[in-house]
This record gives structure tokens, sequence and C-alpha cells, in this order.
């Protein structure tokens, strides 16, 4: 193994920057899911590794496989969303637009990227129909897919397709159909184009159209975002359906934070939740994949010197001498995370920046010591506080002010009454309407708190249950003692014991 000196880093927090993504990629079994065409809809925390499997998906070159991924960083929503349905359920208002979003994605991999295409005779035809309709309609057989909606934009819709004209405004030309007009037709021009790229879809091919960053610009009060991700993912959930009732192998994913799905409300949701969502998760029971494998990838690259050499956590983190409560090393990182790479990453980043921090003449052996891990605690605290802010500000504005009631008990853990008092105390700095229970009640939905459960989950003992570690879990009203997560403790300046 290379000496630990020579590595300036294990890997970045966010899929974006990581430079190692590809070469140090963990599989997971809500990527398995996708591939074999089972499961469409990919939830976790953030940082838990949705984008990872996004971008490894959409970066796969094999001759039979073709994917297209959607990010909305710079996409024109306010086009978009005048392309709501009116008269219709919020949860339909936008499901027709992105299936025409999806439709034209997958005529952009017909037209321009899939050489078996035609495959057939039928094929043949239904692919003419398609690049005419296309060109005529946007200029080019490879269309700008953030420009679909641009209201500026006029289709050609006959005669390529056969519709019932009369649903256009008086003085409206099939010819030439504003952008603006598409809601009043748009169900009819969407069993079109399905019909003719389904059949134009190779069957010996595979094809993936993905959707990410969903998050950007969510607002919890907002009931359009929430009515254009609801429209999402049925649009998904029924191409999917045709999809494989015509013998096509072809997948529209949704990658998205668990909070916002959570929060969502509609009809079919249970059903798509048991049927097909996929929860990215690590070290629980409910997956077989665990943090410590992922790591490992990542130390092979970076520090094996020959082919076929593996690099373990053991050979990294010296695990022969326990951390406080006789805990492995591994499992105390754990315990300061969510379960996500990004949480694992930097807090090994910061163990190798104190590990190259030791004071000159100190003994310095060529692994992680119990040192080294505890120097690393106050720089990763910091940096968790600051995670939690993205998922906490548009949930929980005051979410700040919150936290100085806990600091006020300045123990981790912590019961009812201590703090009930403290909530009194720091009334002054928090808002009139609120509540102590169900502010922490919110705290646990987010895993900041979790509560102290008899009998843990087996059949004795006591464990501190989160949400984390269990996203079915529900917060107990009647539970008495309760627990930050050992993340913030240096953040908060909390310790782990009161003097009793």
């Amino acid at each position: 193994m290379k000496p630990l000196l020579g590595v300036t880093t294990f890997g970045a927090i966010d899929a974006d920057s990581d430079d190692i993504l590809f070469d140090a990629f963990e599989e997971h079994e809500a990527r398995d899911a996708l591939l074999k065409f089972q499961r469409f809809l990919v939830i976790g925390r953030k940082g838990s590794g949705k984008t990872a499997i996004f971008k490894k998906l959409i970066s796969t070159r094999e001759s039979n496989f073709f994917s297209f991924g959607h990010t909305f960083s710079d996409y024109p929503w306010h086009h978009h969303s005048k392309q709501a349905r009116t008269g219709i359920p919020d949860r339909d208002k936008y499901t027709h637009s992105w299936k025409y979003l999806i439709l034209l994605t997958l005529s952009k991999i017909i037209l321009n990227h899939d050489n078996s295409i035609p495959h057939n005779g039928e094929s043949f035809d239904r692919m003419l129909t398609v690049e005419k309709f296309i060109i005529d309609s946007y200029g080019t057989r490879d269309p700008d897919v953030s420009q679909v909606f641009n209201p500026e934009r006029r289709l050609r819709l006959k005669p390529h397709f056969e519709l019932d004209w009369r649903f256009l405004k008086a003085g409206v030309s099939p010819e030439a159909v504003p952008v603006g007009e598409l809601p009043t037709i748009v169900q009819e021009v969407n069993q079109n184009l399905t019909d003719a790229i389904l059949t134009c879809l190779n069957p010996e091919n595979k094809y993936h159209i993905c959707f990410d960053q969903l998050d950007l610009g969510f607002d919890p009060n907002d009931g359009d975002y929430s009515s254009r991700l609801i429209g999402l993912i049925l649009a998904c959930r029924d191409i999917n359906q045709q999809a494989k009732g015509r013998g096509k192998q072809l997948m529209v994913s949704v990658f998205l934070r668990n909070d916002i799905y959570d929060m969502l409300h509609f009809e079919d949701k249970n059903k798509i939740t048991e049927n097909f969502l996929s929860r990215i998760e690590w070290d629980t029971p409910r997956t077989q994949k665990t943090l410590k494998g992922l790591m490992e990838k990542r130390f092979t690259k970076l520090l094996a010197e020959h082919d076929g050499e593996r690099v373990t956590w053991e050979a990294v983190f010296d695990e022969t001498r326990e951390m406080r409560g006789h805990q492995t090393k591994y499992q105390h990182i754990l315990d300061h995370s969510h379960l996500r790479p990004r949480d694992i990453i930097k807090f090994c980043n910061e163990v190798l920046n104190q590990f190259k921090q030791r004071p000159d003449g100190e003994e310095t052996p060529g692994v992680f010591d119990n040192r080294d891990i505890n120097a690393a605690k106050p720089e990763y605290s910091h940096y968790f506080s600051n995670e939690l802010d993205d998922e906490l500000h548009k949930h929980i504005p005051r979410y700040r002010d919150y936290f100085e009631v806990f600091k006020a008990i300045g123990v981790v853990q912590f019961d009812r009454t201590e703090y009930l008092q403290a909530f009194e105390a720091k009334a002054a700095v928090l808002p009139r309407d609120a509540n102590p229970m169900i502010v922490l009640q919110s705290f646990f939905e987010f895993s900041i708190v979790g509560f102290l459960r008899s009998g843990g989950r087996g059949y004795g003992g006591s464990e501190y249950v989160f949400k984390y570690e269990d996203p079915r879990a529900q917060f107990d009203d009647a539970a008495q003692r309760f627990r930050l997560h050992y993340g913030l403790i240096d953040n908060l300046g909390l310790k782990l014991y009161s003097r009793s």
C-alpha cells in the first residue's frame, strides 16, 4: 500500500466535483433496479448517492445502451408552467406536458444516436413521421429540449398526426399551432407520438431518460411545484408501463430527495411507493451495501501499489484500538453521519488532514488512529450543520433559533422535562406560536433528534430511534428521553453527559 501522506483527498463530497467518482463507483441496488427496468423512482437524502447513479447512467457508453439526462439548473420553468392544463385535478396539470418532453427526448435518440433504427419496415414508416414532425416544428432533427415549450415556437401537427382539430381555438391552424395552445390537444398529440416512438424503439436496445436536480427551486409552500413533480412521476410511470407492454426496454427515471417526496400527496402514491420506488440506503438492514465498501473502493484506487491489490478499511484505520464506548472507528464515524457517502468522504478527508498535521517529532504510524478521528470532529461537525441547512431552512425557517434550546440544555441526551424547561426559558427568541413537541417532531423528521424506545427492535434492551436509520419510523409523542445527533455535538458546543 502507498503511504497515506501521499494522498491529497479521498474525493469530493458532491458527485459533480468528484474526480474519482467513476473509477471508485460503488454499485447499489437502486441502480440495479433501474438497469433491470423494475423501479423508476429513486429517493434518498441529499448526499446519499442519487446524482452519482444518475451520472453513471447517462455516461454509460455501450453499442446497445442509449441515455439522456435532464437537470434543471438552467431549465426555463416559466415556459413549462404555462403548459398547465386547466379544469382538471392539480395532480394531472402537468402530466401530459412532461410526457411530451419525454417523448421529444426519445425522438432525439431515435433520430440522432441509435443507428439500429429503423429495425424493420413498420419502424421505418413511424420514424419518418417523427422526423417530419420534429423538423417541421423545431427546424432541426436535434432540438434543444430546454426550448421545447418556448412560447415563440409553432408546432406543425398536420399532416403528421390525426387529431380532433375542433379542440383548437378558432383561427389557429393545425399546421402552425402556438406552443401556448398545446395543452388543449396535448393528450392526443402524446398518443400519436407515443405510438410512433415506441414502434421505432429497437427491442434489442436499452433506453434511459433520467431526471435529476429537481430540488432546485423547491418551495414546500408552492402548490404548483408539487403539481409539477407529481405530474412528472405519473408521466414516467405511464410511459414505462406502455413501453413494457410493447416489449421495449425503456426506463424513464426520477431522482428525488426523500423529504420532498414525503411532502407530495396524490391518489396513486402508495402504489408507486410499493411497486416502483427504490430508497438509497447504506448500512441498514434493507441493503447489503455499506459505506465501508464504498470507501474501500476509494482507498484501493488511491493507495494500491499494483493491479489486483485491495486496500481494506483496516489497512487505513487502526481498528486494534477501540474508540470511547468500545466502538470501532468505523461505527464511531457512522454514528456521526446520516449514513451517506457524502458524510463518510468528508469525515475521512478531515481525518486525513489531521493525520498530516501531527506535530513534528510525534510518532506517525502509517494508519489513522483515535487522535486523528477526535481531532477531525470539530471541522466535520461544522460541515454537518451546514449540510442540514439546505433541507431545514425551507421546512423550518427558524431552526437556528430552536437550536438555542439544545444549547441551553447543554448535553446530547436529555429528558422531556429538561427540554420543555429550556424551551420556555428561550421563549423570548422563539416564534410566539411555537409548540415545543411539534418542533421536536419536526427535528425528528430530519434526523436531528431521536427518541428512546424501550425494547429496541428486538426482544430486549432499548435504543434511540432516528429517521435516517429507519425512514419508516414515526415519532413517539409519549417518549420521555431524547438524543441529539452526534454530528452536532461540536458545532453546538454540547457535552456527551451531564454532571449527574
